[in-house]
């Protein structure tokens, strides 16, 4: 069986290394010359988990075409603002009935559509379309620390061909069939990590990251509920789970870059600095205008939105979130409102 991994990045590399124990053959696509000259030589990728030596059946290319080729699966895993050109550089060498699962994290700008979806949109046969969340740092992963995720795909089968391939005593795999569920999640915990590093970055104490997280739960919960989602994927690995390890880690990038963004410095030069894309940045344009659209209030991704690209200052933030009146805990979620 040959597996291919479209993008090798942190979380590219660390699952190729998963894949590798149950399949004959991972091939890692990469548009970075010195990662796939690494990989092949060395087995080691250079610019990402440098320290990891991926297994000897794990190789590189630069070619769609190559890397592709009489592939059984692939795991699509770049960045979400290039995903939907990569993919479509992909799509003339992906067979019509190849499985895919999307661990990319996000939400379109300007489309409101999940990774899945601009996966699905781009290679058709949206039925055989996974996707893979949970609190997964791919520092750990590839040390073979205990970990979960969730698998999500409208197919059954899907679902379970991938969690075959990727499970194991130390990664545990769950599935699901909430695609809008799982996927939301992933995306909009982005930004609330960023909200946590911010405010972590500032001084504010542990009271107040509890609060954060929690009312971005339910954040979330109201954007999966209004997408048609069930509420109670945000309960799990996707949602919860996530969340904590992404607004807590030093390994999140989201939350690194929120105490970086609180000290002053901008989003392009952090990028810059760390070579690494802040999904949670790029979401939290994406993430306002599909709760606008949809009608929800998402007060932490709005004001995020105001500080990162409107010029709002972190005071303004906070008086902006601490002016709303508290009203009831779980509103827009309840039952009967979808009733």
């Amino acid at each position: 069986m040959k597996i291919t991994v479209i993008g090798a990045g942190s979380w590219g590399t660390a699952i190729a290394g998963v894949a590798a124990a149950h399949a004959d053959e991972v091939m890692l696509w990469s548009f970075d010359e010195a990662s796939t000259t690494g990989i092949n030589e060395q087995h080691v990728n250079p610019l990402y988990l440098s320290d990891y030596r991926l297994p000897d059946n794990v190789s590189a290319s630069g070619s769609y075409e190559e890397a592709l080729a009489g592939a059984d699966g692939i795991i699509v895993v770049v960045p979400s603002p290039f995903i939907r050109a990569t993919v479509r550089g992909a799509a003339p060498y992906i067979a019509a009935d190849t499985p895919v699962l999307c661990l990319t994290k996000g939400i379109e700008e300007h489309t409101g559509k999940l990774m899945s979806e601009v996966v699905a949109e781009e290679i058709g046969h949206a039925q055989r379309v996974a996707a893979l969340s949970g609190p997964n740092h791919a520092e750990e992963i590839c040390k073979g620390s205990l970990s979960a995720a969730v698998v999500a795909s409208p197919d059954a089968e899907v679902a379970e061909f991938f969690k075959a391939l990727l499970i194991s005593p130390a990664f545990r795999i769950y599935t699901s069939s909430d695609m809008i569920g799982v996927e939301t999640c992933a995306a909009v915990k982005n930004v609330i990590a960023i909200v946590c590093g911010i405010a972590a970055g500032v001084g504010l104490g542990d009271n107040t990251l509890a609060l954060i997280m929690t009312r971005g739960l339910a954040e979330i919960s109201r954007i999966v509920y209004a997408r048609g989602g069930d509420p109670m994927t945000c309960m799990g690995l996707a949602g919860m789970g996530d969340l904590v390890a992404t607004c807590t880690s030093p390994h999140s990038r989201n939350r690194s870059f929120g105490v970086a963004f609180a000290h002053g410095e901008s989003l392009e030069d952090y990028q810059a600095r760390t070579h690494m894309i802040v999904e949670g940045a790029a979401a939290a344009k994406s993430t306002s205008e599909l709760a606008r659209s949809l009608g929800v209030d998402a007060p932490l991704t709005f004001v995020l939105e105001q500080a990162l690209y409107h010029g709002m200052s972190i005071a303004e933030a906070l008086n902006t979130l601490t002016d709303r009146f508290p009203t009831e805990e779980f509103y827009g979620i309840t039952s009967s409102e979808r009733d």
